[in-house]
């Protein structure tokens, strides 16, 4: 399932949101490319989405959850990278 959590992370002067999926990189990675998402806009276990896409993503069929439902899910699946394997 693909999952998105509410634009509240600011940076570069907007609040950005969350796409990732719980079923696998190639869930996330398709839908993105259904929805316009950048390469670019992908760091290794979600894609980060300006404010203004998430009503489309979710009208696309992203889940609206909450960020700590996200990342519960993202944690669940397997596919989550810690912070500290960022490097």
């Amino acid at each position: 399932m693909i999952l998105v959590d509410p634009p509240l992370w600011p940076r570069h002067g907007r609040l950005w949101s969350h796409l990732v999926s719980d079923t696998s990189l190639e869930e996330l990675h398709a839908f993105a490319r259904r929805a316009g998402l950048p390469e670019r806009a992908f760091d290794r276990d979600h894609y980060d989405v300006p404010d203004e896409r998430h009503d489309e993503l979710v009208a696309a069929g992203a889940v609206a959850v909450d960020t700590r439902e996200l990342v519960r899910r993202l944690r669940a699946s397997g596919l989550r990278v810690r912070a500290r394997d960022r490097h």
